[in-house]
């Protein structure tokens, strides 16, 4: 039996994606902030998760340490959603057209829905979070972690279904000026460590654009205390927290 000779093809074709540039929605500070923010809380709640359930039970410190973090992850979602409720989405539905106002508050309706919900769960993981800090015990440790998984899952469909459903709206129809004008409304209620604390968190894997983004859109006096004590501080925060250094 004579084996069959392939002939080798005189040219090589590799598949691309191909995507029109005009369904691709325009990134904005916006989006490039809103969707930095949900990927640094989605990763530590999921972290907070591992990080727990590998802790033992009566050590008092490290239980205070993770439930402070879990703490301050919720206080700065809960604050996000604040925003996003009394500012963001009252400038983008100014902007919006006539034709489209009702479908879109329908989407904003939603997204206030789900958020009231999610804010409720943050809220509850504070009392989870305290039993553990107060009882050191096993019961209380798994229940923390256990309330760290379903809030991580929640998190997860809720900032996806918002980067889905209003992200494009924003890229559609949100002034650039508009969004300078709800970056300067926002007050944090965080501490200055809080604050370079989470500015490293929400930077460690940021793209590089989104880095310049967000650390732009910063008043020059916090971009000097993050490049004078704040990125060093941050670093000692992470390894203390995890064992191991930030990413970036």
């Amino acid at each position: 039996m004579t084996a069959a000779v392939l002939s080798r093809p005189t040219t090589t074709i590799v598949p691309t994606a191909r995507v029109s540039t005009e369904t691709l929605p325009r990134r904005t500070a916006a989006i490039a902030y809103e969707e930095t923010l949900h990927r640094m809380v989605r990763r530590e709640f999921r972290l907070l998760a591992e990080l727990a359930g590998w802790a033992a039970a009566d050590d008092a410190a490290r239980a205070t340490e993770l439930t402070r973090h879990a703490d301050l992850i919720a206080r700065v979602l809960l604050q996000h959603h604040a925003t996003e409720r009394t500012l963001l989405w009252p400038a983008l539905f100014r902007h919006v057209p006539a034709g489209e106002q009702d479908a879109v508050r329908e989407v904003v309706a939603e997204w206030t829905s789900r958020a009231a919900l999610l804010d409720h769960s943050l809220r509850d993981l504070s009392t989870v979070a305290r039993q553990w800090a107060v009882a050191t015990t096993i019961p209380a440790r798994n229940a923390f972690v256990r309330a760290l998984v379903r809030l991580a899952d929640t998190v997860q469909t809720h900032t996806a279904d918002e980067e889905a459903n209003l992200h494009p709206l924003l890229a559609r129809y949100l002034p650039d000026d508009e969004w300078t004008a709800v970056s300067r409304a926002c007050r944090s209620a965080l501490s200055g460590r809080e604050q370079m604390l989470v500015l490293g968190l929400a930077l460690e894997d940021a793209c590089a654009i989104d880095r310049a983004r967000l650390l732009a859109g910063l008043p020059s006096t916090v971009r000097t205390a993050w490049r004078v004590v704040g990125r060093r501080n941050f670093r000692a925060a992470v390894v203390r927290l995890r064992g191991a250094p930030p990413a970036a």
